[in-house]
C-alpha cells in the first residue's frame, strides 16, 4: 500500500513566506488562482494556507481578493504595544497542539475567573469553552490560582462576600478547605482541581506574572478518563514552559 509523503516543512515554510510577500507586494488584492499561478503553488495546497493565514489575522479577505492583514502590523509592533492576549495566544495553541486537550489562558474578573484565550481538543470526548466564559474562583483550577494569591484583606473580603455553590460533589467549598488548597498551591505553583467545576473533568493551571503581578493563568481540561499521573505530570511540565515563555 503506498502512502503520501509527509509535506517538507521547510517547502511549506516558504509557500507560507512566498504568500505573504506576494500580498504584500500587491496592495489592490489578489485572487486565489493569480497567487497560485504566479507561485507556481497547487490550488489544492494553497487554499490551506490562505485559510490559515486569514484565520491568524495575516491576511484579510475581501470578496475573491487576498489582501494584508492586522496580524503583520503585530510583528512590527513593539512588546509594549502588544495586549496580553496576543501575548498568550500562541503558546494557548501550542498547549493544545501538543496535548490535543482544551487548553486555556484565564484572567481574575471580580470574584470569578474568565477564558481569555482558548483552544478546544478536537476528540470526541473533550471539554470546551468560549472565550469569556465566566466560572466562579473556588471551582476552577486557574481560579484558585487567583485566589491563592489574593492579599489578605482581599482574601477576607472573597470569603465574606462570596456564597461559593458547590457546583459538583467534589466542589470544596468551605473556608478552611479553601484556604488549605491556596496554601497547598502556592507552596507547589500549580493548581489541581478534580471534578469540581463539571463532573467527568480535571483541570490543572499554574500562574503567570508578568511584572511581579499575578496577570492570570495558564490551564488545561482533561476528561477524567484520561486523567492519569503520567498524563498529569506531563501537564504540569507544559504549563509550566508556557508560563516562563510569557515573560
Amino acid at each position: 500500500m503506498s502512502t503520501q509523503p509527509a509535506p517538507n516543512p521547510v517547502k511549506s515554510a516558504m509557500r507560507t513566506l512566498d504568500v505573504i510577500e506576494y500580498v504584500v507586494a500587491h496592495r489592490q488584492g489578489a485572487v486565489a488562482q493569480e497567487i497560485a499561478g504566479a507561485l507556481a503553488i497547487p490550488v489544492s495546497s494553497l487554499s490551506y494556507l490562505l485559510a490559515t493565514l486569514t484565520e491568524r489575522g495575516y491576511l484579510t479577505r475581501e470578496g475573491r481578493r487576498y489582501l494584508p492583514g492586522p496580524g503583520l502590523q503585530r510583528l512590527r509592533a513593539p512588546e509594549t504595544a502588544l495586549t496580553l492576549e496576543d501575548r498568550v495566544a500562541p503558546l494557548v495553541r501550542a498547549l493544545r497542539s501538543e496535548l490535543n486537550e482544551t487548553s486555556s489562558f484565564m484572567v481574575r474578573r471580580g470574584w470569578e475567573v474568565e477564558a481569555l484565550v482558548t483552544e478546544a481538543s478536537d476528540q470526541a470526548l473533550r471539554y470546551a469553552v468560549d472565550p469569556g466564559t465566566r466560572r466562579p474562583l473556588h471551582a476552577l483550577a486557574a481560579g484558585k490560582i487567583m485566589a491563592a494569591w489574593l492579599p489578605p484583606a482581599e482574601m477576607e473580603r472573597y470569603f465574606a462576600e462570596t456564597e461559593r455553590a458547590k457546583l459538583t460533589p467534589r466542589t470544596r467549598t468551605s473556608e478552611a478547605e479553601l484556604r488549605a488548597d491556596f496554601a497547598q498551591i502556592m507552596a507547589s505553583g500549580f493548581s489541581l482541581a478534580k471534578e469540581e467545576a463539571t463532573a467527568g473533568i480535571c483541570g490543572m493551571a499554574v500562574p503567570v506574572w508578568i511584572d511581579e503581578q499575578l496577570a492570570g493563568a495558564f490551564s488545561v481540561a482533561v476528561p477524567a478518563v484520561r486523567f492519569d499521573d503520567q498524563l498529569a505530570e506531563r501537564v504540569r511540565q507544559l504549563l509550566v514552559r508556557s508560563a516562563g515563555a510569557v515573560g
